[in-house]
């Protein structure tokens, strides 16, 4: 798959669980406590244990639930199920760690389901936690409990746009994916602030798999989120981002930008480290790792950073950018290889269909079962 569509889905997904894995171990330390424990340099490659958490578990849910809605709409002929599907997972997930929540009706499964390491417990959210068990409450996890009219709460926290990036795999319309971005986010982030950054993320993705350059992506993905009612702390987040320098000390200008631990922080801690390391100059392979190392030195949510920091330059550069020691080392890298193939072949030229034009069962199973 190299230099195509499909590889750069396969890099979003591999940076972002790399990105991940990097700032783990750092998370809400400062730059000092990270100096002191990882030495001068601070964090400079994945550790023995490269575990995912619950960034890259729900990134990998939403990219199964995106594929799961295309089948959906091929096999019948209607659309409108991808948030029901993307809650529907994530419901599925938090029973999986053990949350007691009532039997759900038409529970979902899939291979990011069946892999342990995508519902390990691993410390998830307040607010995605408290939001999900609401929508578990009622028992019907395909009617989406947040919504961009009806918010479910008002927080702007990072976790609903750290898990947003697979939004942008499939129809490559800004205002769509913007649209499946931050209604992914809304299901557990009512605020503008922890919505409006998930959509901006996913029409950067789509920009960048389609091909775009990172600084092109962006653009695009700015002017699609200027049209969204409260914005302004997203827009203007992003701006102070860009118009830092690319040069000088970096963690400093990272903290500059905030701690990462709303929506519009992340993007713009992730936005410019990525930037950053494309400016330093060097091949794809020096670039990408680069710039994920940048999103995890600061005083912050270094986890969420990085993840996001990921999935924009993975989406940029392909999985072979990812260094392949990072790839065969952290969690969940089969999973992410068939999800990462299942979206290209669903959003492809030409989906599997059986000759009455509808998903053969084969392909179906594959992501329902």
């Amino acid at each position: 798959m190299a230099d195509t569509a499909g590889d750069r889905m396969l890099g979003c997904l591999f940076g972002g669980a790399v990105g991940e894995a990097l700032g783990r171990p750092v998370e809400g330390m400062s730059l000092a406590e990270i100096r002191a424990a990882c030495g001068p340099a601070g964090v400079t490659g994945l550790p023995r244990r490269a575990e995912i958490g619950e960034a890259t578990q729900l990134s990998l849910l939403t990219a199964q639930a995106g594929v799961q809605a295309s089948i959906r709409a091929r096999a019948r002929g209607i659309g409108g199920a991808y948030f029901g599907l993307a809650q529907a997972n994530y419901l599925a997930w938090l029973r999986a760690q053990g949350e007691r929540v009532p039997e759900q009706d038409s529970p979902v499964s899939g291979p990011a389901l069946r892999d342990p390491a995508v519902t390990a417990g691993r410390g998830a959210g307040r607010t995605t936690l408290a939001a999900l068990r609401r929508a578990a409450e009622r028992g019907k996890p395909g009617w989406p409990l947040g919504t961009v009219d009806e918010p479910v709460n008002d927080s702007k926290g990072s976790a609903g746009t750290v898990r947003a990036a697979p939004c942008g795999f499939g129809h490559p319309d800004p205002g769509a994916v913007f649209a499946r971005g931050q209604g992914t986010a809304a299901l557990t982030h009512g605020h503008p602030s922890g919505r409006l950054p998930a959509g901006t993320l996913a029409v950067a993705v789509s920009a960048l798999v389609h091909g775009a350059a990172l600084a092109d992506a962006l653009r695009v993905a700015m002017a699609e989120l200027r049209k969204h009612a409260g914005h302004e702390e997203t827009s203007a987040a992003l701006e102070k981002a860009l118009a830092l320098p690319l040069s000088g000390p970096a963690p400093e200008r990272l903290e500059s930008l905030g701690g990462g631990f709303t929506g519009p922080e992340a993007l713009a801690i992730a936005v410019h480290a990525a930037l950053a390391a494309e400016a330093a100059g060097g091949y794809p392979l020096e670039i990408v790792p680069r710039g994920m190392l940048l999103a995890v030195n600061h005083s912050g949510d270094s986890d969420s950073t990085g993840a996001v920091c990921g999935n924009l330059l993975g989406a940029r550069y392909g999985s072979r950018a990812v260094p392949e020691h990072w790839r065969a080392g952290v969690e969940a890298a089969g999973t992410i290889a068939v999800l990462a193939e299942g979206s290209a072949v669903e959003f492809g030229p030409s989906p599997p269909a059986d000759s009455y034009g509808e998903p053969p069962m084969d392909w179906h199973m594959r992501f329902y079962a």
